[in-house]
């Protein structure tokens, strides 16, 4: 068991040492997390985070749909928001969603209730909260588009409101830190019901292009401005290349599949074998878009 539980403060939420997060992440990877904090809810969270050591790493566990967990674990402490922490509001001018609410979810909601503008986000595995911190986005359109404010909880400030100005949010990019827990966020209301995406399902969309129903991380590399990571990486001769068990997808190639039992090591080799091809055919250096935490070498963390 994991020494770091008895140097945190005490919680009314669930602790868990040595927690496997690995059978919840989309790859289906990687090492335990030395300690994993559930909280009963915002106060507890709060206080924890308040009398909690600024020496103990912090990490957002969200759907860990576009995180590569690394073979070695992952050292300190992984904060789980649960549905507790996923509630919608719909009021005159924005709508309030928690930040543990699935994309998805969402999407589906406000198609329901006859509300438009967020249909892309049902191209988006993962959470809002999630897709605030890297400025998620496809078919045109991104997080920083619909986001007015978010409430969050910062190390050092305590609670807090940010506006969505103050995140600096660009391409697949924001100024918010590993360690900043967002707790909600204010959504632009589009009360004219204009619908921002309607041309095509994308759900269909993403059957007919992307390797959805594989075990992958979504998008493997950030487009490079000017150009398509997939085009690149289809020009480098890349696509169908394996390592291990881990191989680039054949139907959509800025997708990396864990396709025969996989190491968090294989998947992350063959990136880094893929964005050497590119830059030693195009001149060009893919930046990953999956987020990779924890430490390479296999073992006990604790």
């Amino acid at each position: 068991m994991s020494l770091l539980i008895n140097k945190v403060p005490k919680v009314r939420g669930k602790l868990v040492s040595n927690a496997d997060i690995s059978s919840t992440s989309w790859f289906k990877v990687g090492g335990p997390i030395e300690l994993l904090f559930i909280p009963e809810d915002l106060l507890d969270l709060t206080e924890f985070i308040e009398n909690l050591s600024m020496e103990i790493p912090i990490f957002v566990i969200g759907a860990l749909s576009n995180t590569l967990i690394r073979d070695g674990g992952v050292k300190g402490i992984g904060i789980k928001l649960d549905e507790k922490f996923s509630k919608i509001k719909i009021n005159n001018d924005y709508i309030e969603v928690g930040a543990s609410l699935l994309n998805m979810k969402f999407a589906k909601y406000a198609q329901k209730k006859q509300v438009y503008g967020y249909e892309f986000l049902s191209g988006i595995p993962g959470t809002i909260g999630g897709s605030i911190k890297m400025n998620a986005g496809c078919y045109g359109r991104e997080m920083s588009d619909i986001l007015h404010e978010v409430t969050i909880i910062d190390r050092i400030n305590g609670l807090c409101n940010l506006s969505s100005k103050k995140l600096d949010m660009t391409y697949r990019n924001t100024k918010v830190s590993r360690d900043t827990i967002i707790i909600s966020a204010k959504l632009k209301y589009y009360k004219d019901n204009i619908r921002s995406i309607n041309k095509f399902n994308i759900k269909e969309e993403r059957i007919k292009s992307q390797p959805i129903n594989k075990l992958t991380g979504g998008s493997t590399f950030k487009n490079p401005k000017g150009y398509k990571a997939w085009k690149l990486i289809e020009d480098a001769g890349c696509r169908g290349l394996s390592l291990g068990g881990a191989k680039v997808s054949e139907m959509h190639t800025n997708f990396i599949i864990n396709y025969k039992n996989a190491t968090a090591n294989d998947i992350e080799a063959l990136g880094n074998i893929v964005r050497q091809k590119v830059y030693e055919n195009s001149g060009i250096k893919l930046e990953w878009e999956i987020l990779k935490i924890g430490f390479s070498n296999k073992g006990s963390i604790s």
